[in-house]
């Protein structure tokens, strides 16, 4: 057979049209882990399933994000003296750099009530989420360093405000692999293309079949997300994989001369992954053989909440075939949580949006068993200051909450505490790096030990700090 310049560059470029190809090519330009493996549903390589390092809590997450970053006082962690004080001056200093302008004390527009056997508070923006407070635990003391969304956004994910790093999505990934070689390992639905865009999903100098595959955009609708060019509408699955057998069979002996070819190796496998997506992917989207029971149960019947409950559902179906981090990311155009206005108007949207969803989606995974092994995240990149801005709050990187559920953590506990105003951590004070050392614990991975070498140095996603809140461990 004769071929105009027949050599294997010429051959990857013009057979890799028809593998999903265009989805994919962020993936084809890196390192993948085992370059002696071509992937073809096999037991190893780049995807397959890793040991942790010690006996793990945990076998994925979930990272339910709010995007802008929403406000603890009004939200998990109630004050009174910000409602005795309102409209006073702070009796506290301000941080030395601030976001913008703050004003005095406002107090919390919604009151606080007190839930389940624990009897912990929440407000009353969160009535549904409310009902699972026993399994929540209330993470009162974090902190970061960076008070601008596209730094702070960048530290909650990758854990530097200042380089470009690997996800924690990324890292997970490369630690454990996935549990079904048909789905990327990490997959981020609807993500926000703001304040860092793909850097908060991607690999960077990790192996390229770590980053996660975005399903769609913060500017879509979740009826609307999905892998780009996951069709082939030209030709048969059976002929790409007489294609795909070619490819590897031409290159066998190049891969046996030359065992440091990765950057190849790498552009095969992601081939062979995009092969396989091409009927596992879909599948996992389509919610039509959902009960309409199910549906309910998310908000899907509600033009409310069913972008959200979308959202929420496609995740669990990601997680019950074994994909390894899906994130979830509540954002979008006009509002978002990043309320320095109009506080009372855009919490209360927000809220009503994600509210139900989630709690729907805490009760699926327990009644399915998952959430004994998954790890729920839900937070934002910051909170919000105690002080006013008009009728809103500014950033606050000082003092924020978060919640976990699941996979390993106490239900009904509330860990460390802000001041009494709610502006700093003050008690068991827990920065992002030591977030990312305990969710690394509870998968079952030592953040010290976690590490990849790259232009001289060994890297890890806490960097040179991180500390595993152990008080919060069941």
């Amino acid at each position: 057979m004769h071929l105009p310049n027949n050599n294997r560059r010429w051959m990857l470029k013009n057979t890799a049209a028809g593998f999903g190809y265009l989805a994919f090519q962020a993936l084809m330009d890196q390192v993948i882990g085992d370059e002696s493996t071509v992937l073809r549903g096999a037991e190893s390589g780049p995807l397959a399933a890793r040991k942790p390092h010690f006996e793990a809590r945990a076998k994925r997450i979930v990272f339910l994000f709010m995007k802008g970053g929403p406000s603890h006082v009004d939200t998990f962690d109630p004050k009174p003296l910000l409602d005795r004080d309102d409209g006073k001056p702070p009796p506290f200093a301000l941080p030395k750099v601030v976001f913008a302008a703050q004003g005095n004390l406002l107090k919390s527009p919604w009151k606080f009530k007190n839930y389940g056997q624990s009897g912990l508070p929440v407000s009353d923006l969160f009535p549904n989420v409310a009902k699972h407070i026993d399994d929540l635990c209330i993470l009162r003391s974090l902190h970061g360093s960076n008070p601008a969304h596209g730094g702070a956004l960048l530290k909650l994910h990758t854990g530097s405000d200042q380089f470009v790093r690997p996800s924690m999505g990324a890292w997970v990934t490369y630690g454990l692999g996935t549990e079904n070689e048909n789905l990327p390992a990490f997959v981020t639905i609807c993500p926000t293309l703001a304040h860092g865009g793909m850097n908060n999903w991607g690999s960077a100098f990790l192996p390229a079949h770590c980053q996660g595959t975005p399903i769609g955009n913060a500017s879509l609708p979740a009826s609307a997300a999905s892998v780009k060019h996951i069709y082939n509408r030209t030709t048969q699955l059976d002929t790409q994989r007489k294609q795909l057998d070619l490819l590897a069979s031409m290159n066998r002996d190049h891969f046996e001369e030359n065992d440091r070819e990765k950057a190849l190796s790498g552009r095969l496998n992601s081939f062979e992954l995009a092969y396989r997506m091409q009927t596992a992917m879909p599948e996992v989207q389509d919610l039509s053989g959902e009960t309409q029971a199910t549906l309910q149960l998310y908000g899907i019947d509600d033009p409310i909440t069913e972008n959200f409950g979308r959202q929420c559902l496609m995740a669990r179906r990601f997680l019950e075939r074994g994909v390894r981090f899906v994130q979830v990311t509540h954002s979008d155009s006009e509002v978002q949580w990043d309320q320095h206005s109009d506080l009372v108007q855009g919490h209360s949207k927000n809220a009503s949006e994600v509210d139900k969803p989630i709690a729907g989606f805490l009760s699926d995974l327990k009644a399915s068993g998952l959430l004994e092994d998954t790890l729920v995240l839900w937070g934002g990149e910051f909170g919000r200051t105690p002080t006013s801005q008009g009728n809103g709050r500014d950033h606050n990187p000082h003092g924020f909450s978060m919640w976990m559920a699941g996979g390993g953590v106490k239900g009904g506990y509330a860990y460390g505490a802000t001041d009494d105003y709610g502006y700093y951590a003050t008690e068991n004070k827990m920065h992002i790096n030591d977030l990312h050392a305990t969710l690394l614990h509870l998968l079952g991975l030592d953040h010290e030990r976690l590490t990849y070498r790259y232009a001289g140095r060994d890297f890890r996603l806490t960097d040179v700090a991180g500390q595993v809140a152990n008080d919060i461990i069941a």
